[in-house]
């Protein structure tokens, strides 16, 4: 039995470095091909976002400069604009539906990685946790400003500037959580 056992893990540790050395050829092969794109180096700028992670977005967006019309849009595609129903009294902030779910898992996954990354979108998570929204809710509202954020430096082809971004705003009053 001990022999199969080691077996197996022999055979698993030969699978996972294979596995690692594949990861590695396509992830230098990745980076090879999105730097020679044109929103390459406004991509690297946003806080959170890497090669790996910028070029998901970038091929989920799309490069087309004329898609989206508005910030509004871009965000509504991504998944990560709330959407709010009221009914009398009541009003509830959910999560969307219908959305391009890799975009809106790898907008999700930037808003987590901008959370050591951006001194800005750390006070924009912990004041909507403060507020009561769950972990969950906080990251899809940060997603939903990176997003808007992500617009505003294509549509003025400029790199992100943190001050620019987060630094006049009050991080409270920006967006509901979703």
């Amino acid at each position: 039995m001990a022999q199969a056992f080691g077996a197996n893990v022999l055979a698993t540790v030969a699978l996972l470095q294979e596995l690692n050395r594949q990861v590695a050829t396509l992830e230098s092969e990745l980076s090879g091909s999105f730097e020679k794109h044109p929103d390459a180096e406004i991509l690297h700028s946003l806080a959170g976002l890497g090669q790996v992670l910028g070029a998901r977005v970038l091929a989920e967006f799309g490069d087309d400069p004329t898609r989206f019309v508005n910030a509004k849009a871009r965000k509504c595609y991504a998944g990560t604009a709330p959407i709010t129903k009221a009914s009398g009294t009541r009003r509830v902030v959910l999560a969307r539906v219908a959305r391009n779910r890799r975009l809106a898992d790898a907008c999700y996954q930037w808003a987590f990685c901008s959370l050591t990354a951006s001194a800005g979108a750390r006070r924009l998570y912990d004041s909507h946790r403060a507020k009561g929204a769950t972990h969950h809710q906080a990251l899809r509202a940060l997603a939903n400003r990176w997003v808007g954020i992500l617009h505003g430096c294509l549509s003025h082809r400029s790199l992100y500037d943190e001050d620019r971004a987060w630094g006049g705003a009050t991080p409270a009053a920006e967006e509901p959580a979703a």
